[in-house]
């Protein structure tokens, strides 16, 4: 196992972490009349149907060039909606990406497939299925300065002033003995308990409810914000995946019907239990 995991840890030390947010963050969905994989506007009435089924769920889509005005003078209040074409010769699949202004990737859905031969039919019906993964989110849009504490006004009192730059900081309390026959030196200070082996941390469970969602070569979990807190890829083992988190590289594997994330920190073995709901 040990072996294994080094494998795996090896193996992923390449890959890029993605950043994600919270698609509560952001008004509007822009939808481009052309889309990269096609050469002509709404091919097989590809943008109408996505502006209209993102309408459907109470998100806001507009066309690229037809814009608000809030939403041309920040182009951060909208998410760019792109649509990967991976059909093949007998059948349509289709994922939608969305990006931020910064081009970042903020969420990917299913990817949808459909076994129709007319091919505007079938990338009706492919669409709809990747729109699945947006009926378990939601939405409402909140605008970031609501989210923003207010911060109470500081109350300025010269009472405690301060009296001396060259204070010395205030030591730990000690219960020191020192006589010829015995020297000790004790601290009062609280000790941190080891916690299993030195080199192995265990935390407690993730009480989060994290949803898995089918991406291609494995899932993203999904919180209920919605945010993506992680993505799973597959491996030729059962129940193992390779998983990316921010600068943390491991694995998730399942074990005794518990799902767990394991990963290096500091040196040392770190090991969380998930709470995942497939």
């Amino acid at each position: 196992m040990k072996s294994r995991l080094l494998f795996f840890l090896i193996f992923t030390i390449g890959l890029s972490s993605l950043s994600y947010g919270q698609l509560n963050d952001y008004k509007y969905i822009i939808v481009p009349k052309k889309f990269d994989a096609y050469n002509i506007q709404n091919k097989y009435q590809t943008s109408t149907t996505i502006k209209y089924l993102f309408n459907q769920r109470g998100y806001q889509a507009v066309y690229d060039d037809e814009l608000p005005e809030d939403l041309r003078k920040n182009r951060c209040l909208g998410l760019v909606v792109n649509l990967e074409d991976t059909s093949s010769l007998f059948s349509t699949k289709t994922t939608l990406v969305l990006r931020d202004c910064r081009s970042i990737e903020i969420f990917r859905t299913v990817e949808g497939r459909s076994k129709l031969k007319e091919f505007r039919p079938a990338y009706t019906d492919a669409l709809k299925k990747s729109f699945v993964s947006f009926d378990t989110l939601q939405y409402k849009y909140v605008p970031k300065e609501e989210n923003k504490e207010v911060e109470e006004p500081i109350t300025v009192s010269f009472k405690n002033d301060v009296k001396s730059l060259d204070e010395e900081p205030k030591k730990p309390i000690v219960v020191q003995e020192a006589t010829t026959e015995n020297q000790s030196f004790k601290s009062m200070e609280p000790v941190t308990s080891p916690i299993k082996k030195a080199d192995e941390v265990v935390e407690p469970i993730n009480s989060d409810l994290l949803y898995a969602q089918p991406i291609e070569n494995g899932y993203q979990l999904v919180d209920s914000t919605p945010k993506v807190r992680l993505k799973l890829m597959e491996t030729s083992v059962e129940n193992v995946f390779l998983v990316s988190h921010g600068d943390k590289n491991g694995v998730v594997f399942k074990k005794d019907d518990k799902w767990f994330f394991e990963y290096a920190e500091n040196g040392k073995k770190v090991v969380k239990e998930l709470n995942v709901k497939f």
